[in-house]
């Protein structure tokens, strides 16, 4: 008989009916079936909290930097004032004649910070241009003067005090002077209050 006419034979091997009873029909050998052995539960041991670490990276507030030792700070200074005296020296050998710069002093700070602030007040600005006028920063350099005031007060010579106290009067009221000025400045630009509308700027 050819392979494409032989019957097609279904066999049935279900054990029970659709309304769940038993097949007369089924073989009474248990069939084994194939499972995976159900994992074997281990026991874990409570993870213990992990122990807090500063990361390397995080800042240090400055209370607890440690404490430079006197080696450290003569090796810097000393390097440092080699590595200026070189630089100093290349400076003159490429512009002959040029004097020596002078010893950095407390007045020069003063000087250097004061002018800082006179330009933050658009007190450099060319004749007939815009002043450029940056308040914020003024207002730092001035409190930069009056903290220099207050950490140096008893250890300045009479000269050096009265230059700084002169140069905080004079930016105090500069300062003052200024932001008058463009108070009345905004004022004049601004809208007239209507009526029941209160000026804020007098």
């Amino acid at each position: 008989m050819p392979e494409q006419n032989k019957p097609f034979v279904v066999t049935d091997r279900r054990k029970f009916t659709a309304e769940g009873e038993l097949r007369p029909d089924a073989d009474p050998s248990p069939e084994r079936e194939r499972h995976d052995p159900a994992p074997i539960a281990t026991p874990v041991a409570a993870a213990e909290p992990p122990t807090a670490h500063p990361a390397p990276h995080e800042d240090t507030p400055s209370d607890e930097q440690p404490a430079l030792t006197a080696e450290q700070s003569d090796q810097a200074r000393a390097a440092y004032k080699a590595t200026a005296d070189r630089l100093d020296t290349a400076i003159r050998a490429a512009n002959p004649g040029m004097e020596h710069p002078p010893e950095m002093n407390f007045e020069q700070i003063v000087h250097s910070v004061y002018m800082t602030a006179i330009m933050q007040l658009g007190g450099a600005t060319p004749e007939g241009q815009q002043p450029q006028v940056d308040l914020l920063g003024a207002r730092q350099s001035v409190d930069m003067l009056g903290v220099l005031a207050e950490k140096t007060k008893g250890n300045l010579t009479p000269e050096e005090s009265r230059l700084l106290e002169n140069a905080l009067f004079e930016l105090h009221m500069g300062f003052l002077e200024i932001t008058q000025a463009l108070a009345r400045s905004a004022a004049a630009k601004a809208p007239a209050p209507g009526p029941g509308r209160p000026s804020i700027v007098r």
